[in-house]
């Protein structure tokens, strides 16, 4: 009875303490650096650091406290989503049991390798610290290729929800759990219900939106949990998600049209449950990508996906044989069941199969999965032995392949379910498996925002002929504005900035001219996108100097990606002197769609397309999308195309070339024409050159160097112009595969 009575009373202590704590807790509004350090010094459990509202520019905050768990201490806006960090600002955090709610960071960059940090220092890390409704947009440093952080969680039992990231733009994973120490190793993390929005193509690895480990110490356990969270448009690289540790459990997550996967790069033992792929038939979406030992997949639904290799709907990769830690460990004991696959265009197994990863998967399982194939085939590939994968009680309502038909049962009844009962044994994912949609995650008070403003999209502006007119209409246009070009010459005497979304028409090439008195006519920089559109581009009046160029990128540097269109257009007299351009990408410029069709060239003393500027062998390279269709090439100096991605890197899907339907005169014969090549493609990973006529003209050089390229040459004509050479240095053969 005495101990009894005793415990009683310190329960009552504990617990007027605690009261007490929260009847005490002070609010500290502060509205300057001044204050803020002045109200931190004083925090106690319970009480509450408010920023009022207002911009705070330049801001590095340090934010390091001792709650408890029912009382922690909270820094916090006055308003969610009125107080704003822009400039070089950011938040460490460190301590425990404290809260960050409602700050936003946007206009600007943070000056370290993290805006969010879950520690201040290598030894003082955060522990049972959440941060909830934040917003990070567009807060990508200026170098595209300065790589950092948007959030990195260190320590143990911390939780980032509700949250809004979208935008970046710079090298360097959105979200990475460090478990870079044993105070940060078995964390048991919480990510959830957050909005991963817009990443464009980074053209280079390093673009992931979430990574939990690194190879290094992708041995250890990591246990964070991600949840309920939506991927959308997250393109930034081959990984949207990397787990490179073990015991990670990734659940109820949607993917929106995101070019990649969620991959198990590295680490054990990782379940990937309920989560929903939805690509809508949108080029390189993907699914699952599965290495390593003891990974179940379960119950997931895979929709609409179109990627193939490395990024296609689901993939099972082969592994290295004694593996080093940072390559590919073997997969072994797989559990893959319960999912279900409605038009994925490719399923891959053994994937990566090659002299070094000659590890095939072993002791794995594909059981109680659906294959819908109604609107697009689903093609298996297997690029190795697949006998360690048992196949069984799955439903497809097509004819698999024979390698694997005894696994499968034939149902033509399917229509559009996502699972079907089998005598009492489901099939396929269960209906608990819903998308979400994106107003079910993030903060609910921040609006999200739209991105790749289509062409066209704004007013028409006329312009009439003069000198400059096109200038200064260009200064006035707003996003996705249309310049309207009236009869006549158009005699431009200034560089044309293009820094927003534009498109420029003529009523015919015949009746439009516009010519440029400057060493460019267009050069488009940051934000900016061009299409033009029924004029003629004449040179004659550009500068007597050599290297001159009609259109160019900035010249190094660009952040943003852009888009270039045309359409019917005339491009004459590009010869004022010799090296003189049509396009020239700059180096660090990433153009994610650059299409030219039904337009004629005559006379051009350099290049036509040039993207060939990455010359560092880092996998970065100039043009994700080249598409040049149905298009007259005359007399041209230099090469057609130029395109070069050197490097070994995997992580990225492009360049993606087609050429069709055009047709070369006398294209590639020039001395400064150091390929000797009218088309040089160095590490294009697809290419398509198809009912093309070449006459007169310098050969096509193609070059294998990375990857699994895809290279078609089918229906062209030669005349008094060379074979086609195709160097695969990758098999060290030389030929040519072309029909």
């Amino acid at each position: 009875m005495k101990l009894k009575s005793t415990f009683k009373s310190a329960v009552g202590v504990l617990t007027l303490l605690t009261l007490n704590s929260t009847v005490n807790a002070e609010d500290f509004f502060v509205d300057s650096k001044a204050s803020y350090y002045d109200a931190v010094s004083q925090v106690g459990p319970g009480d509450d650091i408010v920023f009022k509202n207002g911009t705070y520019r330049d801001f590095e905050i340090k934010f390091q406290a001792q709650g408890s768990k029912q009382a922690p201490v909270t820094l916090r806006a006055e308003t969610k989503g009125e107080v704003v960090f822009s400039g070089q600002s950011n938040l460490a955090i460190a301590g425990s049991h404290v809260v960050v709610s409602g700050l936003v960071f946007k206009n600007g960059y943070s000056p370290s390798g993290s805006v969010i940090s879950f520690r201040v220092n290598k030894d003082d890390v955060a522990t049972h610290t959440r941060v909830t409704e934040v917003v990070i947009e567009d807060y990508s440093k200026p170098d595209k290729f300065e790589s950092d952080y948007w959030v990195a969680l260190y320590g143990k039992h911390n939780r980032f929800d509700h949250s809004y990231l979208a935008g970046k733009r710079n090298r360097g994973v959105t979200v990475a759990v460090r478990l870079d120490s044993a105070d940060s190793t078995e964390n048991y993390h919480q990510i959830d219900n957050n909005y991963f929005g817009y990443r464009p193509e980074l053209g280079s690895n390093g673009g992931e939106t979430l990574r939990i480990g690194t190879s290094h110490y992708s041995l250890e356990n990591s246990f964070t949990r991600v949840e309920n969270n939506v991927f959308d448009r997250c393109n930034g690289e081959v990984e949207i998600i990397s787990v490179k540790s073990g015991g990670n459990t990734l659940h109820g997550n949607t993917f929106i049209e995101s070019r990649g996967t969620l991959t198990l790069r590295h680490g054990n033992k990782n379940t990937i449950t309920n989560n929903v792929f939805l690509g809508y038939g949108v080029p390189n979406t993907g699914g699952v990508r599965v290495i390593n030992a003891d990974q179940e997949v379960a119950n997931n639904i895979f929709k609409g996906l179109t990627g193939y290799r490395f990024g296609s709907g689901f993939t099972v990769m082969n592994g290295v044989p004694n593996s080093p830690q940072n390559r590919y460990h073997q997969v072994k004991n797989a559990n893959i069941h319960h999912n279900t696959f409605i038009d994925v265009s490719h399923i891959q197994l053994a994937a990566g199969a090659d002299e070094e990863r000659s590890a095939p998967p072993v002791d794995s399982v594909f059981t109680k999965n659906l294959v819908v194939a109604n609107r697009v085939p689903t093609t298996f590939s297997f690029f190795d032995d697949i006998s360690g994968i048992t196949f069984s009680n799955n439903i497809a309502n097509y004819s698999v392949e024979s390698q694997i038909e005894a696994g499968f049962t034939k149902r033509t009844d399917i229509g559009e379910s996502t699972n079907v009962t089998v005598d009492g044994m489901q099939v396929g994912a269960d209906d608990s498996v819903k998308a979400l949609s994106k107003d079910e995650v993030g903060p609910s008070w921040y609006q999200k925002k739209e991105y790749e403003l289509p062409f066209k999209s704004g007013k028409e502006i006329r312009v009439d002929p003069g000198v400059n007119t096109i200038f200064d209409a260009v200064t006035q246009a707003e996003d996705g504005d249309v310049l309207i070009l009236g009869e006549g010459k158009y005699s431009e005497e200034k560089i044309i900035k293009v820094e927003k979304v534009l498109s420029i028409e003529g009523a015919s090439p015949d009746l439009v001219t516009i010519l440029p008195q400057r060493s460019a006519l267009f050069e488009i920089s940051d934000n900016g996108a061009l299409a033009l559109q029924r004029v003629t581009l004449a040179g004659t009046d550009a500068p007597d100097a050599a290297g001159n160029t009609l259109i160019r990128t900035k010249k190094w540097g660009m952040l943003t990606n852009y888009r270039f269109t045309m359409d019917n257009v005339k491009v004459v007299d590009v010869d004022i002197n010799h090296s003189f351009h049509f396009f020239s990408a700059g180096a660090r410029s990433f153009a994610t769609h650059f299409s030219v069709t039904n337009s004629h060239f005559k006379t051009i003393s350099g290049n036509v397309f040039a993207f060939n500027k990455e010359k560092d062998d880092l996998g970065i390279y100039n043009v994700e999308v080249l598409n040049i269709s149905n298009n007259v090439f005359e007399n041209v100096s230099g090469a057609l195309a130029l395109i070069y991605r050197g490097g070994t890197d995997e992580s990225t899907f492009g360049p993606k070339v087609t050429l069709s339907d055009n047709t070369l005169t006398k294209v590639g014969h020039g001395k400064r024409n150091k390929r000797k090549a009218s088309i040089f493609l160095h590490g294009v990973q697809k290419t398509n050159i198809r009912n093309n006529t070449f006459d007169s003209s310098a050969k096509v050089r193609i070059e294998h160097t990375v990857g699994e390229p895809q290279t078609t040459l089918s229906q062209n004509s030669f005349s008094n112009t060379d074979k086609p050479s195709i160097i695969d240095f990758l098999t060290a053969k030389d030929g040519c595969q072309c029909q």
